[in-house]
């Protein structure tokens, strides 16, 4: 079984992701923190995330990269949503993220083209959104909690930009696959969103059409 999870930045498909993959007991890999890898790299690599030739040298980030935690801050959250947006990055990426999803047994990807462009055969898609508002809330409380000294409202212009870029962006954008169900968590609590999820995806595995 494969599910696909897409949905903007902080909306909650990866907690939602995650709890399916162990709910499922699927392999789950988070596809913005290649994004994230390549934006890094970029840095490292003293290039520009906005120059095409700079983010597609930095694809070839080693293994190793994933597991630096500097991947999960903003500064390289806002560097993989500059890196997405260029075709020949998300080319580069496009085998390694199919070749997960289609290993045996399946498994659960989270992303924000998943359903449309790395798998749009799977049988389970959520689309899991939330309000601007919301998920500034989540990630200011996220942030503080590091000790990382932030308000909202620049958290909430950040996010407003990402899903700008990551909605208009040529190749691949941020949309809904047309048979995804969309799930929005802005009022739910991680228990409930999970619960939404898992029940979303147990009817599109039940039902006639989708089962194989």
């Amino acid at each position: 079984m494969i599910i696909a999870v897409d949905g903007p930045t902080a909306s909650g498909k990866g907690t939602i992701a995650k709890a399916l993959a162990a709910h499922f007991g699927l392999p789950h890999l988070d596809t913005g923190l290649l994004y994230r890898a390549v934006g890094r790299q970029v840095m490292l690599n003293g290039g520009d995330p906005d120059n095409a030739a700079d983010a597609l040298a930095a694809c070839a980030f080693a293994e190793g990269l994933l597991d630096d935690p500097e991947l999960r801050s903003e500064a390289s959250g806002g560097l993989a949503s500059r890196v997405s947006v260029h075709p020949d990055v998300r080319r580069a990426l496009f085998e390694r993220q199919r070749n997960f999803a289609l290993q045996a047994g399946g498994a659960v990807l989270d992303g924000r083209d998943i359903g449309t462009v790395i798998v749009p055969e799977a049988p389970a898609k959520l689309f899991v959104i939330a309000s601007v508002e919301a998920r500034a809330e989540r990630r200011w409380k996220e942030m503080i909690g590091r000790g990382e000294d932030v308000s909202r409202e620049s958290i909430a212009d950040d996010l407003r930009r990402r899903d700008e870029r990551d909605t208009q962006r040529a190749q691949a954008p941020l949309v809904a696959a047309r048979d995804s169900v969309t799930i929005d968590t802005s009022l739910l609590n991680r228990e409930e969103a999970i619960a939404a999820a898992i029940a979303a995806v147990r009817q599109r595995h039940e039902s006639p059409q989708h089962s194989s």
